[in-house]
This record gives C-alpha cells, sequence and structure tokens, in this order.
C-alpha cells in the first residue's frame, strides 16, 4: 500500500508538472483555440440571451417538455436543415462570478492528477505483480491512452471538436502518462497488498 500510494503522489506530480510545461510552455493546450471577434458585441448579447450558466448546444430542437415521439422527430429533421444552412456548435457559458480563484484551480487539477496516478499505480500493482519494468509502463500507458480517447475524440466526433485542439490535448494527455508511467512502475512492484485487497472484496 504505501509503494501504490508513494506510486500515485509522485506519478501524480509528474502528470501535473507536465500539463504546466505542456500549457505554459509547448502551448499544447492553446492548439486550435482563438478568440471571438467582436467580443463585446457578442458577450453582450449572450449576456442578454442567456440567463442561466450551463452546456448549450446549437440549434437546438426546441422542443418543450413532454414532446411526443412525432415531436421529436420533426424536430430532429428540421434541426437537421438548420445544421447544414446555418453556424452550429456547443457554449459553455457563465454569467459574471465574481474573481477567477488560480490557485484553487490549480489545487483541483493536482488533486485530479494524483487520484489518476493512484488509479494507475493500483492497476499496475494489480495486474502486473511480478512483471517487468517495460509491461508496468505499458499499463499506465494503456491507461492513458484509454482516457485521452474516451473523452477528446467523442468531443470531436459529436461537438465537432477541432482536429488539431484535439490532437494537442490527447498528446498532452498521453506524453503525461509516458511519464508518470516511468515514475509509477519504478515504485509500485509488489501487486501483494492489491492483491489482498481484491481478494477481501470479492469474499
Amino acid at each position: 500500500m504505501k509503494q501504490i500510494l508513494l506510486a500515485g503522489i509522485l506519478g501524480g506530480l509528474t502528470l501535473f508538472v507536465w500539463t504546466f510545461v505542456a500549457h505554459q510552455f509547448l502551448g499544447l493546450g492553446e492548439t486550435g483555440v482563438g478568440e471571438i471577434p467582436n467580443e463585446a458585441v457578442v458577450v453582450s448579447a449572450m449576456r442578454g440571451a442567456i440567463p442561466d450558466a450551463g452546456f448549450y448546444i446549437f440549434p437546438g430542437l426546441g422542443l418543450g417538455p413532454n414532446p411526443t415521439s412525432e415531436q421529436r422527430k420533426a424536430a430532429m429533421q428540421e434541426t437537421m436543415k438548420k445544421y447544414e444552412q446555418s453556424p452550429h456548435g456547443v457554449l459553455v457559458y457563465h454569467p459574471a462570478s465574481g474573481p477567477f480563484n488560480f490557485g484553487a484551480t490549480l489545487g483541483r487539477q493536482f488533486a485530479l492528477n494524483v487520484l489518476q496516478a493512484l488509479l494507475a499505480a493500483w492497476l499496475v500493482s494489480c495486474a502486473a505483480s511480478g512483471r517487468g519494468y517495460s509491461t508496468r509502463v505499458g499499463i499506465v500507458v494503456v491507461a492513458g491512452v484509454v482516457a485521452a480517447i474516451s473523452t477528446n475524440v467523442e468531443y470531436w466526433n459529436w461537438y465537432a471538436f477541432p482536429g488539431n485542439y484535439t490532437a494537442g490535448y490527447m498528446t498532452t494527455q498521453i506524453v503525461g502518462f509516458v511519464l508518470a508511467g516511468f515514475v509509477i512502475a519504478a515504485l509500485a512492484k509488489n501487486g501483494t497488498a492489491a492483491a489482498r485487497m481484491t481478494n477481501d472484496v470479492d469474499t
């Protein structure tokens, strides 16, 4: 268990530092991201038209509560026509909410990276006990690839996220798991504790 905890903390720190480098110095986090022309005009229009924070998709179906299947089918057909003929996209919107707490955001990111590394270390300890170093690294890398595909590619597929943005974020995540894998694999060598935990749960 101590091996898993240490691997998770140091692996999470590795992920955190790499993510900082990728965003701050390599620009991978900003790949495909642009600024809105005439931002003041657009923001003013959104402030008047969107009262609540939320995740929005447009064009919308325009359905009220409890639509019938016929209404939903007709609305879908109409929306597909709008999709072909007018702008479309997604919007994550927040009204004015005070100062941005950069420190709290960094803290949550670090906690997330440690959680990811802890899960990867537990997986290595369970699945690769007694295996070689390269195999243990490979398990962490595969976990990172799965994580990258499960989010970024789905957003590209369904919400038309830019391809270069998707590639940039996938690169950031996969490289991060490769680097964390080197650390985790060096520390999470013994699966005895993890296997005992699994057996306790099963019984």
